[in-house]
């Protein structure tokens, strides 16, 4: 529940009122029993809770989307390269074992 901030029109008395949303708006002052007026921006009871709050975490769908497109190429290729090492690991080691042996003098 936010606290409200008042302040009465004829002695300008101000004064904080704890209530609901839901409540009506004071009208008369506790002092002098005239007409109040709720003030602007007060009220509001934000509380923030977690670990933080950054400017990335609220990025557009667009710029997500370009990251996963720009990580799984990222990952596709590192792939691709190992998949050519061990290709020419292995036609190497077929070139070893196809050597003709040395005869023994």
């Amino acid at each position: 529940m936010p606290t409200y901030e008042y302040e009465c029109t004829k002695c300008g008395h101000l004064f904080e009122k704890f209530q609901s949303m839901k409540d009506e708006p004071l009208k008369r002052c506790p002092k002098c029993r005239c007409k109040v007026k709720r003030l602007l921006g007060t009220g509001a009871g934000i509380i923030f809770k977690g670990s933080g709050f950054y400017q990335t975490d609220y990025r557009s769908s667009a710029y997500h989307e370009a990251a996963k497109r720009e990580k799984s190429a990222g990952e596709a290729k590192p792939a691709a390269e190992s998949r050519a090492s061990t290709d020419s690991k292995s036609a190497k080691s077929e070139k070893k074992e196809t050597k003709p042996a040395k005869a023994a003098k």
